[in-house]
This record gives structure tokens, sequence and C-alpha cells, in this order.
């Protein structure tokens, strides 16, 4: 188990998000801007919706999110 933060994943806010795998924190990113609505996550809710719509474009940071998260350290 390892923890990213909202901020680690682009967001505005230290909540942390725990999971096995760098895609177990990136939906619960995903389901925390989708929820939280408040005008600090804006932009990176909007970067998010981004990504869904241009896959391709959005490799790199995926990619790199899971790099981040393969050199955490486990809880």
């Amino acid at each position: 188990m390892k923890t990213m933060t909202c901020q680690q994943l682009g967001g505005p806010c230290d909540l942390a998000h725990r999971g096995e795998t760098a895609d177990d924190v990136i939906a619960a990113q995903d389901k925390h801007l989708k929820t939280i609505g408040d005008e600090a996550h804006e932009p990176a809710r909007k970067d998010m919706k981004g990504r869904w719509l241009h896959p391709k474009k959005s490799l790199g940071w995926y990619r790199d999110m899971q790099q981040a998260f393969a050199d955490l350290p486990e809880d």
C-alpha cells in the first residue's frame, strides 16, 4: 500500500489517497475531484476531464504518475 496526495496528483490540497497500484490512487483522485466541487480544485478537475477526452495526449501524465507511485516507499 502506498499513499499519494491530491497535490502530488496535480490538485491543490493534501488529502491522502492510498492504494495498491497507481491506478488505485488515480481513481481515488478522480473521484475526489468530481465530488469536492470547490474553486481551488476546479483547474485540476478540468485537467482530469481533459485527460479522459484526450487519452493519447495525456499518456505522459499517466506515465509520470505511475513512476512517482513506483518511487514511493510502502506505507
